[in-house]
């Protein structure tokens, strides 16, 4: 890996036709790079837009059948609820185009040491339904077509959001070759969990000092247990105490401080990380943001990238 700039993969399909009551938690989608180009921290020539990714791409992690369902718009009444979306072509093409996204900044990560997806973090989609307003699993997706061209023989997932990344476990649980870490709220959605390889459910009002020595000491030990030569790292804000749902009592500096926790043993260890911003519902939609542009502040700072 060697220095370099940064790459960030944006969403370029803000107008796909949601139901009202989601589109402010999909607004960030806009704001997070307005926000870093605004304030300098990027230039334009970092934001790349992902194509869509390619059938056989896809079908190496879900089921043909649900596929073509998600294709040809027949996905039952019962499906779509369980999603939190009534389908469409346009959201069919975004989750497309949000599974590419993550494996472009795989390869990216592979030779600068770490970059960023603006969208993604679809840990809910297993792999014959999707769930919690996923619809394809997009670090599933990247994980195995790593593993499919040889480009990582040992992934680890370390999932933050504060919801357990279910269909990640479920999609993983025969696969010895990719560790699933997920540390999330006990009594938070998903209400049936799944088994990660490692999960860490948190009381509600969990706050900065145990969360944080939480995540130090076992992201420590399975550094060492695991042996990762490629991590995905899914970024949730909705561990806040502003978040609407979240239930933990984190603050916005605690927030940074799990993001620097991750990147510095990433760095240090010299391990190329994938990142992806997963979830965020406080009522100001600028405390969502402000969350996520630390994580990309912190990326840059830590990796040295312009």
């Amino acid at each position: 890996m060697s220095a370099g700039s940064l790459h960030i993969a944006f969403d370029p399909i803000y107008a796909h036709p949601l139901p009202e009551g989601h589109r402010f938690p999909m607004l960030k989608y806009e704001l997070i790079p307005e926000q870093l180009l605004y304030e300098g921290t990027i230039t334009s020539s970092a934001l790349f837009a992902p194509a869509v990714c390619p059938d056989e791409i896809v079908l190496q992690t879900h089921d043909a059948a649900y596929l073509q369902r998600l294709h040809q718009q027949t996905l039952s009444a019962k499906e779509q609820r369980h999603i939190g979306f009534a389908q469409s072509p346009q959201l069919t093409k975004r989750e497309l185009v949000i599974a590419q996204g993550t494996i472009d900044c795989s390869l990216h990560a592979l030779k600068q040491g770490v970059s960023l997806n603006v969208a993604g973090g679809t840990h809910h989609a297993y792999a014959d339904h999707g769930e919690g307003f996923c619809l394809l699993n997009d670090f599933a997706v990247a994980a195995n077509y790593l593993l499919q061209e040889k480009l990582a023989k040992q992934i680890l997932i370390v999932d933050l959001d504060v919801h357990q990344g279910n269909g990640t476990a479920s999609i993983f649980q025969h696969e010895p070759r990719v560790f699933t870490f997920s540390m999330h709220g006990a009594h938070n959605y998903p209400f049936h969990k799944e088994q990660s390889d490692l999960d860490i459910g948190l009381k509600d009002g969990t706050a900065d000092d145990l969360y944080l020595e939480l995540l130090q000491s076992n992201l420590q030990t399975l550094l060492h247990q695991v042996q990762p030569d490629f991590v995905f790292y899914l970024s949730g804000v909705d561990i806040l105490e502003t978040d609407k749902f979240g239930k933990l009592k984190v603050t916005m500096q605690g927030c940074k401080q799990r993001d620097e926790i991750v990147f510095n043993a990433m760095k240090q260890n010299n391990i190329p990380c994938t990142v992806a911003m997963g979830g965020g519902y406080s009522p100001d939609v600028k405390t969502i943001v402000e969350a996520h542009c630390n994580t990309f502040r912190v990326a840059k700072d830590i990796y040295g990238l312009h």
